[in-house]
């Protein structure tokens, strides 16, 4: 019966229904043998029919062509097992092994050995490979690799589904993705072909390379979607995206063209500016270079001597076109702490280029404790990070200064005034306009070793303009252009009405004390 072909009618055959969908069984079962089939055999007490040949065994079924070394089919139980050099064609898909088993009833098989299998865009390698044809899914538990035909993309797993049709992906157990633009490895991965999109559960870890820049980003979550055609992610619990000298951290994190969204315990660290932002939602932007902060948002400028923490309702930060920091904004119930220095208003900018900081509506600022200065709208000119230069306070000015623990007070206060500082100590104040003064002389005697410093009486002195010059909050001298209108009274003459000048209070008890203090 050599090299003649056979047309036999036999129900559900062998391996070409790795590559059916159930449809297709609707249709007749014809087995069609091509040529090179030398023999084929019928044992009737078991049932087989074998067929082989010294060139290996060819056909066709149901439009899918087969070849194998030799096979062997159970008409009762619509069983079918191929040996050898499996190779079955279908619609431009291959798929190789070296055996097959299927059982025409549940519609499943299943492969063995060098499993391979291979379309326009894919190629999948595993030992062991089965397939439900009512469903349309590949399935390989003991590990497999899939590589992409068209670009450097390899993935290898534990276990992975295939669903042939719309060459959905699913896969888990130490589940590695490699390409040249992105390193991933995550617990358990689903791949959606339409839409270019894997998700992840489970700890994951993505490493990135920008298609432009280059620029590395490491990205970690345990829960998201990442597309690797446009890297748009979505990360959910103990999110953190890593980029440069940028750390962002949070519950939800989603990242899009340079635009990344925080919800939730969001992190914000810039290494290279020693800038940590903290708060409930966050919005950044590369494109725009800004970013801004809302919910017990939180700001830390990082000094080596000092740290400046800085809290509002709502924080802006913006960047120079370099990437580094430039300019921050705060609005609604400002508080800022450094351990010599605090604040309160309502609004406040800081520009480190300038080196100024803006402080609006009705401003208090504390130093060291002792004094405390007042207005309508304050200026802070810094030296560096923590020293300041000089204060310029507009509109009912005032600066008070503590002296003998909280027994007396100097004072100073006027339209405008400027305070100048060094290391942070007042040294002197220039108030223009309604200029009044208020302090305690001392007189300092020494006896032996002794040095006994005694209040003579309180000043009272109103000008124009005045200069004082300051030191340890004691009023060391004074200068006017006009005449002033002054009075001394000795201590056991001043009038309790005649001890504070007009508008005096004493705030320092809602001073922050520490960073914590200033968060509601």
């Amino acid at each position: 019966m050599k090299n003649k072909i056979y047309i036999l009618k036999i129900a559900l055959i062998t391996s070409a229904i790795f590559l059916l969908n159930q449809n297709v069984f609707a249709q007749g079962n014809i087995l069609e043998l091509l040529p090179g089939v030398d023999k084929f055999e019928y044992n009737e007490s078991t049932g087989i029919h074998r067929i082989f040949g010294d060139g290996g065994v060819n056909f066709i079924y149901q439009g899918n062509t087969m070849y194998c070394d030799s096979a062997h089919y159970w008409n009762a139980s619509q069983e079918i097992r191929a040996y050898g050099n499996v190779h079955i064609l279908k619609d431009g898909l291959n798929l190789y092994s070296d055996s097959l088993y299927y059982n025409g009833n549940t519609r499943k098989a299943k492969l063995w050995s060098n499993v391979r299998v291979r379309d326009q865009e894919y190629k999948i390698i595993t030992d062991t490979l089965e397939y439900d044809t009512k469903k349309s899914v590949g399935i390989y538990r003991n590990g497999g690799r899939v590589e992409s035909i068209l670009k450097k993309e390899v993935l290898t797993s534990k276990v992975g589904y295939m669903y042939t049709g719309t060459k959905n992906m699913f896969f888990s157990g130490r589940v590695v993705y490699k390409s040249p633009e992105l390193d991933m490895t995550t617990d358990s991965l689903r791949y959606n072909y339409a839409k270019k999109t894997t998700y992840f559960s489970g700890p994951t870890n993505i490493t990135s390379k920008s298609k432009v820049s280059n620029e590395i980003t490491k990205i970690y979550c345990e829960n998201g979607w990442y597309n690797t055609v446009n890297e748009e992610a979505s990360l959910k619990k103990k999110a953190s995206i890593i980029k440069g000298s940028t750390v962002m951290k949070g519950n939800d994190l989603y990242s899009n063209k340079g635009v990344v969204i925080g919800k939730g315990n969001v992190f914000y660290k810039d290494t290279t500016q020693n800038i940590e932002f903290r708060g409930e939602y966050a919005y950044s932007s590369d494109v725009k270079r800004e970013s801004y902060l809302t919910g017990n948002a939180l700001l830390l400028k990082i000094d080596k001597k000092d740290t400046l923490f800085v809290h509002a309702d709502t924080l802006f930060s913006y960047k120079d076109s370099l990437g580094n920091f430039e300019k921050m904004k705060g609005h609604n119930n400002v508080k800022f702490f450094r351990n010599e220095i605090q604040a309160k208003c309502d609004s406040i900018v800081y520009d480190k280029i300038s080196g100024k900081m803006e402080l609006f509506k009705e401003p208090i600022l504390w130093v060291k404790g002792k004094t405390e200065l007042k207005g309508d709208f304050m200026e802070i000119l810094f030296k560096s990070d923590s020293i300041m230069d000089k204060v310029n306070i507009f509109g009912n000015s005032t600066v008070l200064m503590e002296i003998d623990s909280g027994k007396y007070y100097n004072q100073i206060g006027g339209k405008d005034i400027i305070a100048h500082f060094f290391n942070n100590d007042i040294y002197r104040t220039d108030v223009n306009g309604n200029a009044r003064t208020l302090f305690f002389p001392e007189e300092t005697k020494a006896n032996d070793s002794i040095v006994v410093v005694k209040r003579l009486g309180m000043n009272r002195i109103y000008a124009s303009d005045l200069r004082l010059d300051i030191d340890s909050n004691e009023i060391e001298g004074i200068s006017y252009i006009d005449k002033p209108d002054g009075v001394f009274y000795p201590m056991d003459q001043i009038k309790k009405e005649e001890q504070f000048i007009k508008g005096f209070k004493w705030l320092m008890a809602i001073r922050p004390k520490s960073w914590k203090e200033i968060l509601p």
